[in-house]
Formats: structure tokens, sequence, C-alpha cells
């Protein structure tokens, strides 16, 4: 079995400040190595669960968080940025059986995650008409190849949002948001939980986690700036509309994630 892994660090357990999540800066140290040990209960647990290959993805800021010195030899890595439209799941095709995000958090304008963003932090991401997270995002490119989803871990506001998307999807809360705090698991509750959770989701048939894509999409990126929202409605097929938004509408996802590549 071949399982593909994708890890953020905005839903990582006690993430909280920005200065956390930041390579270099005075905070992130502690936090870089709860990332790679929430990705190594990961892996331990796709292992468990029948795995034989597998892909991670550094998916975070400058895509080269983890500390890689103790992943399996069955387990390839990807750090830094492709550049390609699949960016958070770059590497995932339909060789796989089934993918695993860690680390995941709740959508851009949400309260549920100090942290929350989607894909950048000036613009907000709707698609058809539903503010978007990176999850929804990520498992929609994952079904472009009919790979689904089987595990996701990340704050409370996350984990209620993949229920009602597909509640076959397991899932596990790092911790819930307050404001600007949170209130976080233990992070060795996270790292036995994860590992116990993912081993438990390969078993899960892959029907039964499937999502299925829209048929049309229509994408509204809604900035901070109005400069910025002004220049990106020039993208091929995108219009302005008042108040900051750029509209781009397709039947196709891969078009959803060319303009998220170009314009978030």
């Amino acid at each position: 079995m071949k399982v593909y892994i994708s890890a953020d660090i905005e839903g990582i357990t006690g993430t909280t400040s920005w200065s956390e999540t930041e390579l270099n800066a005075p905070d992130y140290q502690l936090f870089q190595k709860q990332m790679t040990r929430e990705v190594e209960a990961a892996i331990a647990g796709a292992i468990a669960g029948g795995a034989t290959e597998i892909l991670l993805k550094d998916a975070h800021d400058s895509a080269r968080n983890l500390d890689i010195s103790n992943l399996p030899i069955n387990c390839k890595v990807i750090r830094g940025w492709t550049y390609d439209p699949m960016c958070m799941v770059a590497g995932l095709d339909e060789s796989f059986d089934r993918a695993v995000f860690i680390g995941y958090h709740s959508k851009g304008g949400s309260e549920r995650n100090p942290l929350a963003h989607t894909l950048c932090t000036y613009a907000d991401v709707k698609i058809n008409g539903e503010y978007a997270s990176e999850f929804l995002i990520n498992t929609y490119a994952a079904a472009l190849h009919g790979v689904p989803v089987s595990f996701v871990s990340g704050d409370v506001g996350l984990t209620e949002e993949i229920q009602a998307v597909n509640e076959h999807i397991v899932t596990f809360a790092t911790k819930e948001g307050i404001g600007n705090a949170t209130i976080s698991v233990s992070p060795q509750l996270t790292i036995m939980e994860t590992k116990r959770l993912v081993e438990s989701s390969m078993k899960v048939p892959r029907t039964a986690l499937q999502v299925t894509l829209p048929e049309h999409f229509r994408v509204e990126l809604i900035y901070r700036d109005h400069t910025r929202a002004y220049r990106n409605s020039f993208y091929p097929n995108a219009k302005f509309k008042p108040h900051n938004t750029v509209e781009f509408m397709t039947n196709d996802f891969y078009e959803v994630l060319r303009v998220l590549q170009f314009l978030t």
C-alpha cells in the first residue's frame, strides 16, 4: 500500500503564535520538534496499517521544517516547493492508495484557531460560496487522482468541518482556539493517538473515504488590499468584484489549483 502524507504546522499541538511557526524565529524550535514527532507517529501508524511505501511532503512555509534523520527507509520526503499547482500535495498521483494530513488548521476567517488562514494571510478563499480550508482544497486535489484522505489531525474547528464533508475520514483534535489563545491536549497524547488512528484509518474502505468533486467551481479570492485584487483580476478568465474580490469560474478543479497557485 502506498501512502501520501502532507504536513503543516498551524494545527500541530500547542502552536498558538506565528513566532512558533516560522523558520529561525526564537519560539520555533520546540514546535518544529513537535511537528516532526507527530509526522513520525503518522508514518509509524501508516506502516503498522500496511503501508509499504510513503511519500512525505513538508508543506509549511519554507517547506524545510521537519527533521528527516529518523525517517524509515521506505519513506521519501519532498522538501521545498516544486511550484506546481498541486502545492501542498505535490507529487500525489493515482498510484497512491490514500493520503494523510498532519497539523492542518481551520480555514481563513475562522475564529477556531489563532493561526487560521487559507494558503496565505492576505486573502481569504471561497469555493462555491463557502470559505474553503486547505484541507478541502487538498482533499479535492487528491480526488482529482482518485486518492481518498483517510486521516487528518488539527484543531477542533477543522475536525468539525471534516465530519461535515465525510464522516468516515478519521480525525484527531490537537487543540481548540479561543480568541488569541489555544487549549491543547498533551503532546504525548497526540503522538500516541496519531499512530493509533492513522493505523486504523488504513483499514477504512477507500469507497467510504472518497469525496466527490463538484461539477462546477466558483472561486472568490477576497483580498485585504484592493490594489492586489485589481492587479490579479487580469488573470485569464478572472474578473474584479467590488470589495477587493477576484472571481474565477471553471468546471476543472486543476484550474482552481492553478489560479490559487498564481493569485495567493
